[in-house]
């Protein structure tokens, strides 16, 4: 299990214990008389629920990248990045910018393969770009589920 799933799951315990120590108060709130009061209940339950759909949504991506992840490995087309590295291992400054190109132009030539957004969202994130690599195997993740056949 890697440290990001780790880290997943420890979010969404957190955020369920968060939930249930906090429902007492608002509930409890609720009942008050003062106006202010049920105001803070209401929202002591209702915030939590926010949290609750983006920890879901946040598992959900990363389920569906580590998939798409795992498919082009198996398939050989996950990109290498043959860059030098600190010893922390992220690239040195600059590295990262001369592979980027490639694959944003890849990306270009083939906008419907989800290979090619995949590898730029890779290459995003190896710039530190973590909005755009975001963005992009998001695409990626789209393309993918639209090419699959649909069960009738």
């Amino acid at each position: 299990m890697t440290g990001a799933k780790i880290g997943a799951i420890v979010m969404a315990a957190l955020l369920i214990m968060y939930v249930a120590l906090l429902a007492n108060t608002g509930l409890l709130l609720l009942q008050d008389s003062n106006s202010i009061a049920k105001v803070m209940g209401a929202l002591i339950l209702v915030f939590p629920v926010f949290g609750f759909v983006l920890v879901i949504a946040e598992l959900r991506f990363g389920l569906q990248i580590e998939k798409l992840y795992a498919k082009a490995d198996q398939e050989g087309a996950l990109p290498v990045f043959d860059i030098e590295r600190r010893p922390s291992g992220r690239p040195m400054p600059g590295e990262a910018d001369s592979v980027f190109d490639k694959y944003r132009e890849q990306a270009q030539l083939h906008p419907d393969d989800w290979h090619s957004w995949l590898n730029l969202g890779l290459a995003y994130d190896l710039a530190a770009d973590r909005r755009r690599a975001r963005a992009a195997m998001r695409k990626a993740i789209a393309l993918a589920s639209a090419k699959k056949p649909k069960a009738l």
